[in-house]
């Protein structure tokens, strides 16, 4: 583990949304006022005004302007309307609050193919892309000629990178700076007492196994590797075994190359996505002793269970919703409590997540988002 890195990530991060905001400022009447945003692909886009009309191609990030507004499907031109990507029950509560999203138009989600004709037949002011998947560059250019405004943000990738600039682009194209920057000097306050503790004790970096989507196929095992979910292991200090062995951020490891790795730590992503496989699953909806009993299910299979981290109940589920989100921090906390306990006993993501849904969800989070086999 090198502490140092993790201070200047924070530092970095503290300087950009300090520097936002006292761009941006906080006045309401900033946000009929014209901005110019920059985008994670480092391209400069000017609004005339905040989106009116907003297409986004991840449904998570509907959850993510719900911490910007609180309706925030009164923006929305149009959606992929992935639902497994937020949980169908946390969809419908969504539906129940906003009926509106009903009457969103579809379009292909980041994780399918883009499709130019769909986007323009739309006729969104701005649309939101995820960063390395959508349109070309030459496809941004018709949009652009067709009079729709075009915006990258990342919350896969380098998700401690670039999740402050992400918000921040949200918050600035839907004339939501101040509560962007309210939410993300809340999110790094959290932070950085992990990366305080950190530096000031130097402790091994214990291999940890992320098996993602655990339970939802017989194959093994899907990975994060470099980025990714790996970032946030990297930064409580562990080690993530995927980065040995895959040069994307996501991929397959081998059963065999895990067992051989002998990981201490083994934390498991579902969520109700997996219920029908059979695999991991929690969230809202389910019941703590549901989620428990699915985590035992998924650790007992035939190699999962040898390894020494599972024979030592160092077996934990964490919701993938949480994940390539801004509500990361409570899978941050959470995985520091799993990888370091003895450091990060008084770290409590139980109260995040109750001061979150109070100061800022628009709709609130429940059900289990995390759970320990003991």
């Amino acid at each position: 583990m090198r502490p140092a890195p993790i201070h200047r990530l924070v530092s970095r991060t503290t300087a950009y949304a300090a520097a936002v905001a006292l761009a941006m400022g906080a006045a309401p009447a900033a946000r009929a006022q014209s901005v110019t945003i920059t985008d994670l692909k480092d391209r400069k886009v000017t609004l005339a005004r905040p989106a009116r009309r907003l297409l986004i191609d991840d449904g998570r990030y509907l959850v993510a302007l719900s911490l910007l507004h609180k309706d925030p499907v009164a923006i929305l031109s149009a959606w992929p309307r992935d639902v497994n990507r937020i949980g169908e029950r946390t969809f419908q509560k969504y539906r129940a609050a906003f009926p509106r999203i009903d009457s969103v138009a579809q379009i292909p989600s980041s994780a399918g193919s883009f499709s130019l004709e769909k986007v323009i037949a739309v006729r969104p002011d701005v649309a939101v892309f995820t960063l390395g998947l959508g349109p070309s560059d030459e496809q941004v250019k018709q949009m652009e000629a067709a009079g729709i405004k075009v915006l990258f943000i990342d919350f896969f990738s380098h998700p401690l990178e670039h999740l402050d600039r992400s918000l921040t682009v949200l918050g600035q194209a839907t004339g939501r700076s101040a509560e962007a920057t309210r939410f993300l000097e809340f999110r790094r306050a959290h932070m950085q007492v992990i990366a305080r503790a950190l530096a000031a004790k130097r402790v091994a970096a214990p291999r940890v196994f992320v098996e993602a989507h655990a339970g939802l196929n017989d194959d093994c095992c899907n990975s994060p590797g470099k980025g990714n979910v790996g970032d946030y292991i990297d930064f409580v200090g562990g080690h993530n075994i995927g980065a040995d062995a895959l040069s994307t951020t996501y991929g397959k490891l081998n059963l065999e190359f895990v067992i051989g790795q002998n990981p201490f730590v083994y934390i498991a992503t579902g969520g109700p996505h997996l219920e029908k496989a059979g695999g991991l699953v929690l969230g809202s909806g389910y019941t703590a002793e549901r989620a428990r009993a699915s985590l035992a299910r998924v650790a007992a299979r035939p190699g999962i269970a040898s390894l020494s981290a599972v024979r030592a109940a160092r077996v934990h589920g964490i919701a993938h919703q949480l994940l390539n989100s801004p509500l990361d921090i409570l899978a941050v906390e959470s995985f520091a409590r799993w990888i370091h306990p003895e450091l990060f006993a008084t770290l409590d993501p139980g109260a995040t997540l109750a001061e979150i849904n109070t100061r800022f969800l628009a709709v609130p989070l429940d059900g289990p988002q995390w759970i320990d086999l003991r």
